[in-house]
């Protein structure tokens, strides 16, 4: 059964290739949906797929590629749309 996940990181996320491994975490998982920077120098994700999969894609992002320095993520859980057909990076 498909979930969604929505995930805001905070911290030294941006201009560190967080969105970029993000992607390429969720490619690996086969989780779909997207990741992009919000202006106030935070990263956001909206993912769908398998409670497991989300799950380890959340522990990613409480730490994200090397470089990043989170300080908080919040997520929320909440009904698959079904509407992604992959992960992308939105700009």
């Amino acid at each position: 059964m498909s979930e969604r996940l929505h995930i805001l990181i905070f911290g030294g996320v941006q201009g560190v290739f967080f969105r970029t491994g993000a992607q390429s975490e969720a490619k690996r998982l086969g989780i779909t949906g997207w990741v992009h920077n919000l202006p106030d120098g935070s990263v956001e994700v909206m993912a769908e797929g398998g409670r497991e999969p989300l799950e380890s894609l959340l522990e990613w992002c409480g730490h994200g590629p090397a470089g990043a320095a989170v300080s908080e993520i919040k997520s929320e859980w909440l009904a698959a749309s079904g509407k992604f057909n992959d992960f992308r990076v939105k700009y």
